[in-house]
């Protein structure tokens, strides 16, 4: 999604939407790695783009990760796995499509938000947005394309 906050309990509380806490808040260690890892000589070349490939060249200096070249991508530049997939507000997201879908996260409300899936129309969606509040989940983008008749 743009705007890269990934949700989070500002969005839901900009939509008027005062939920549960998270059970743990996990404060997730920044690891010092590259940002992300380029193709080697990706810059030098246009006919080389920047997705990623292994070097495998039997002399490639970043193959043999000389000074100065670019990291390699290493298993321990990994996520832990007790922090992978949550968002800044401390929960999992869950997509939801429409009301039904909700329902499963009645008793999960603590654990995992919802994300209204991009495709819901707005009257369906407005439907989610009530039915959240009363099961007191937590929505992440419950003020999208939510427009009052004062708005119009």
């Amino acid at each position: 999604p743009e705007g890269g906050d990934g949700g989070g309990a500002a969005g839901a509380r900009a939509a008027g939407l005062d939920m549960a806490p998270p059970l743990v808040k996990v404060k997730k260690e920044k690891k010092h790695r590259p940002r992300d890892f380029k193709r080697h000589q990706s810059d030098a070349r246009i006919r080389v783009k920047e997705s990623w490939r292994r070097p495998k060249g039997i002399d490639g200096r970043c193959r043999r990760q000389m000074k100065g070249l670019p990291k390699l991508p290493k298993i321990g530049y990994g996520t832990q796995k007790s922090h992978r997939h949550i968002l800044p507000n401390g929960l999992l997201k869950f997509v939801v499509s429409n009301v039904r879908d909700l329902e499963l996260l009645m008793m999960h409300n603590r654990t995992y938000c919802a994300e209204v899936a991009h495709d819901v129309s707005a009257p369906k969606r407005r439907a989610i947005v009530e039915r959240a509040q009363q099961l007191n989940v937590t929505l992440t983008n419950g003020h999208a394309r939510l427009q009052t008749e004062e708005d119009e």
